[in-house]
Parts: C-alpha cells; structure tokens; sequence
C-alpha cells in the first residue's frame, strides 16, 4: 500500500511536469508571433490574426500526443523557424526570415559565420536557454506519465475556438486589405512559402552549367585586333559612398582616390540588390533587377569577353560560394579563390590580389586582356579587412557590435574604406605602367547599415534594405592613352557623371562599350561611356526576386 501510494504520487508529479511541458511548448513556438506583432507595420486586424491564428493551430497541434515531447519534436522545424526568427529580429529589427536568408546559410562560408556569431551571441543565448531545455525537457518527458485526458480534451477546445477566430479575422484581411497574402504576411506560413522558394531556386543553380550551356554574346570586338587593351573590374563588397571622402564624407578616407587623374566618379548611385549573392552576379552579367531570371540561362561578361578575343582572369579574395558568382568565375581563361585553400583562422587583407593582378600583367602576353578582382572590401568584421598598421582612426575594436559602440565600428568601417582608396589606386598604378589603352571599372556590390539612425539597423541583406545599404560608389578611370585615342567615350563618362545610375544596370554595358565589344546584348542607352546613356526608374530585386521600384520603398 505504501508503495503504492509512492507510485501514486510520482504520477501526479509526472502528470503536473507534462502539463507545465505543455504551456511553455505553446508559448516557445508563439514568441515570434508576438515579436512580429510589434515589429511589422501591418493593419491592426492582419497583426491579430498573426497571432491568433497561428498560435491556434500549434496550440491544437500540441494536443495531437497525450505526452507533449512527443508532439513539439514532431515540430522540430517550427522551433528551428521560431529560434531563426528571433535571431533575424536581434539583427534587423523587422521582418520575417527571406529567402535569401535560407540562402544565405548555404551560400555563406563558415569564417563569415564565425565572425557573426561572436556579435550576436546575446541572442544566440537567448534562442539556446529558451530552446534547448525544452527540446530536452521533451525528450525526458516522453518516458513519463502522460497528460490526463481532460487536459487535452479542454486545451484541443481553446484552440478550436482560437482556430476559428483566426480564420475569420483572416477572411476579413483578404476582404478589407488590397495586397494582403499569407504567403507574404502570415507567419509561419510566409516561412514556409519562402523555404520552399529557396529550395527551387537552388535546384535551379545547380542546373546552371546545363541551362546556360548553349548561350553565346555573339561578340565580337570593333578595334584594331593588334592594340593593346587592359581593361579591369573591381568589385567592392558592402562598401557605401557616403563613407568616402572623395563622396564628400567629412573624414578623409580617399585621399588616393582625390589624387588621382583620370578618375570619374559617378555621384548618385544606388544598387538594385543589398545582397552579395545577387548583386555581384548583376554586376558581372547582362541581367538586371527587371529581368533576373535570365541569370539561369545567361553567361557573364567574362564570356562577352572571351567571344571578342580577349585573355580572361577572374581573382577573389572570398571564398566559393556555390553561387552563381563561382560559376562566372569559371568563365574565365584562370580564376582563382584565395580564401578557397586558407583555414578559417587565416585572415588575408585585399593586397593578396595586387600580387595576382601583377603577375598575370607580366606572364599572360595577349595583346588584349580583361581581369575581374572581387575584393573581401568593407565586410564585417570590419577590423578584420586590414592590417593593424593600417588602423587610421581609432580606437578599432568594439568587443560587440551595438548602437552604443557605433563611434568605434565606425571607426573600423572608415579604416577599410581607406585601405580600398588605397587598393583601387595601386591597380591602377599597375594598369597604368602598362602604357596601353585602358580602363578599371570599381563599384561595390551594395552598402552597410552601422546603426546610423534610431532604427538601429546593422549589416545588410536585410528583407527590407535602407538607404545606407542602396548608396554605392561607382567610378572609372581611364588611362591616356585611352582617352587619346577615344575622346568620346572620356566625354560620354564626364558628362554623365551627375546622372542617377542603377550600379546593377550600368556597369554591363558600360564596360562592354568602353572595350568597343559589339554584341546584341549591349544597350548604348545604359552604357555610362556613350552620349545615349538614359537614366531608367531605379528598381529594387525584392526577396521574391520581383523588381520594385525604389522610390516605393520606405528607406
């Protein structure tokens, strides 16, 4: 009987710990319903039906097993969205996780990470004491007694009745509110649907080599076949303009640039994506915002390039990305990854492709030659990107990244702009020596939020961009020798340098007018180098990889 009694009272306890188990399993998948609620601007009826409704039907879908473990594992891929999306929320203040947030996990390297990591561990913590025990609490709770009957029969009862409610309010949505869709506002519906989107669009890259197989520029080049040409792009990463001097920042980060013959600099200049994965493959093809989905069936300007009898070379100091910025470097005639045979703990500033770049001006004795640096530039963590001898302003080092210690990540970001002044000038210091025709081409990929205002915004790649992640600088210099023997195309790039440019639209046809490549893919009208240069309505390549227009956007 005293045994009894014991076993008894060990079941009760089991049953009061399965109950609890239950509420905080309810509560855990709820969180981001709640955040969201106050960080989306959304109609107050769409923001009571983001939580009413899906809470709902978690709250019912934990009532599906008499022992609660049982169902919230079963749900595994609710806590992961769940923990992914208060993560997201800590980063950008708002929005639910894109598409090119589930990219974005395959297409980042494991050092990017790591350098994340170490600035959002406040967060990171929280999803992990939040999580983690429950996780584990379900495990354990699968071996004990389970819930009485009654409970789940009242709780199943609530979440109907919550269920209901969210269905009618969601019926009033699509009534009352033009433009609402619950793949887009309706969490974590709009997760899903994003998810599944991501999935096929890196199904769709990996058929890439098979897509674009048979395209071709059907280039060719309109010049002297024995002038020697040298014409070169750079690719800047999350560098923004309103952080270089030469730009008119106050702080004195270009003073190379401003020193410098020769240059152009184009003064309003905004990117069509705040994304690397995107923007640099905009800017090394033909595709633009209107028209991305081409990009799966298109080769790069290396490939233009190549077609018009030109020696090719692609160098990165970034990792693969299995992206499509992998495969236009592969285009080329040689490429290379430097970051591709480094550990993670190996560090390598931009200065690793001036060595490239020199040696192959000196080896390759084509008379006609073209070259791709894509830089590692201004990309988090900023003190990273250069050496410690190069550190101007100080102090560099924020042990994390917050609001609080803006003046000393600014301090860091201005350094690496710095260090790019000093990099776009020593290749063109190179180029020059060469005493031929030629051209180098920089812009960044897209810019940087360093918590300039009181949103408190910080990185890019946000689901929805800001203006410090749009603004970029492009310019071109051009050598002598160049200008002497095409004047026009010098005038061309002065006379269009105060003239709005989408970066992702122009620079394809700009450097392809400039090398004298005729192709039925160039437009003289988006080319900066030609007197037809027209400036287009800036657009914006949206997660769901549909163009809207800029001036639409809340920046």
């Amino acid at each position: 009987m005293k045994h009894s009694s014991k076993i008894s009272a060990l079941l009760r306890k089991g049953t009061c710990n399965q109950k609890l188990l239950f509420v905080l399993c309810v509560i855990s998948l709820a969180l981001p319903n709640v955040f969201l609620f106050f960080t989306e601007r959304m109609p107050l009826v769409a923001s009571v039906c983001n939580v009413v409704l899906p809470v709902s039907a978690m709250w019912l879908a934990m009532t599906a097993s008499r022992r609660p473990g049982k169902a919230y594992l079963f749900m595994f891929p609710f806590v992961f969205f769940a923990a992914f999306q208060i993560v997201l929320l800590h980063l950008f203040g708002n929005s639910v996780i894109a598409v090119d947030m589930f990219l974005n996990l395959v297409t980042t390297n494991a050092m990017e990470v790591n350098e994340l990591l170490a600035n959002i561990r406040y967060a990171v913590v929280l999803v992990i004491v939040v999580y983690v025990p429950l996780m584990l609490g379900s495990v354990y709770s699968l071996y004990h007694a389970p819930l009485e009957e009654s409970f789940r029969q009242l709780n199943r009862k609530c979440a109907l009745a919550g269920c209901g409610a969210g269905v009618a309010l969601l019926a009033w949505c699509y009534a009352e509110h033009e433009g609402y869709r619950a793949e887009d506002d309706l969490y974590p519906l709009n997760v899903m649907y994003n998810a599944g989107l991501a999935a096929e669009r890196n199904m769709r890259v990996g058929n890439y080599f098979e897509t674009s197989r048979d395209f071709t520029f059907f280039a060719k080049s309109s010049r002297d076949s024995s002038a020697a040409e040298i014409h070169v792009l750079l690719i800047g990463e999350t560098a923004r303009s309103e952080n270089f001097g030469i730009y008119g920042y106050e702080r004195n980060t270009t003073p190379m640039l401003e020193a410098e013959d020769g240059l152009v600099v184009f003064s309003d200049v905004m990117s069509q994506s705040n994304t690397t994965h995107k923007s640099v493959p905009m800017i090394m093809s033909a595709v633009s915002a209107e028209d991305f989905n081409d990009i799966y069936y298109q080769k790069s300007v290396i490939t233009a390039f190549k077609e018009a009898g030109y020696s090719t070379a692609f160098y990165s100091n970034q990792r693969p990305s299995r992206s499509f910025i992998d495969f236009f470097a592969q285009e080329a005639h040689e490429y290379k990854f430097v970051r591709e045979d480094l550990t993670d703990e190996v560090n390598v500033s931009d200065e690793v492709l001036l060595g490239l770049l020199s040696d192959y001006l000196k080896r390759d004795k084509s008379r006609k030659k073209f070259i791709v640096l894509h830089t590692y530039g201004s990309h988090f963590d900023y003190c990273e990107r250069y050496p410690s001898c190069m550190a101007y302003f100080k102090p560099d080092r924020a042990e994390q990244a917050t609001a609080e210690n803006r003046g000393i990540l600014l301090n860091a970001y201005d350094n690496t702009i710095r260090a790019t002044d000093e990099f776009i000038c020593r290749v063109i210091e190179m180029v020059e020596a060469e005493g031929v025709q030629s051209t180098v081409t920089y812009l960044s990929d897209h810019g940087e939020d360093i918590y300039d205002d009181e949103r408190n915004l910080f990185l890019h790649a946000s689901p929805l961009p800001s203006m410090h992640q749009l603004r970029v600088p492009f310019m071109v210099w051009t050598s002598a020798e160049y200008d002497r023997c095409y004047p026009e195309k010098r005038f061309a790039l002065m006379e269009n340098a105060s003239m709005p440019v989408s970066s992702n639209l122009a620079v394809f046809h700009t450097v392809i007018d400039m090398a004298g490549i005729e192709t039925p893919y160039l437009r003289e009208s988006r080319a900066l180098s030609s007197e037809s240069y027209k400036s287009e309505p800036r657009m914006y390549l949206d997660d769901h990889n549909r163009s809207v227009p800029i001036a639409e956007l809340e920046l």
